[in-house]
């Protein structure tokens, strides 16, 4: 049974590496960007940089 957990824990960290592990950062950063425009005046502004440091981390070599 403890085999199996290590298995498992294997096959999470080869497949959350690379772009998939971004995405998880990323998509709820956008989500946030997404929701701060509707704010009148400074919401544009706070989706901008939002969205700026989201490329950015989806840019990461992984």
């Amino acid at each position: 049974m403890i085999a199996y957990k290590w298995v498992i824990m294997a096959f999470l960290c080869v497949s959350l590496s690379g772009c998939v592990l971004t995405k998880i950062v990323t998509v709820p950063m956008r989500i946030v960007g997404a929701v701060a425009s509707a704010v009148p005046v400074v919401g544009d502004a706070v989706d901008e940089s939002i969205e700026t440091i989201a490329d950015a981390v989806d840019d990461i070599p992984l």
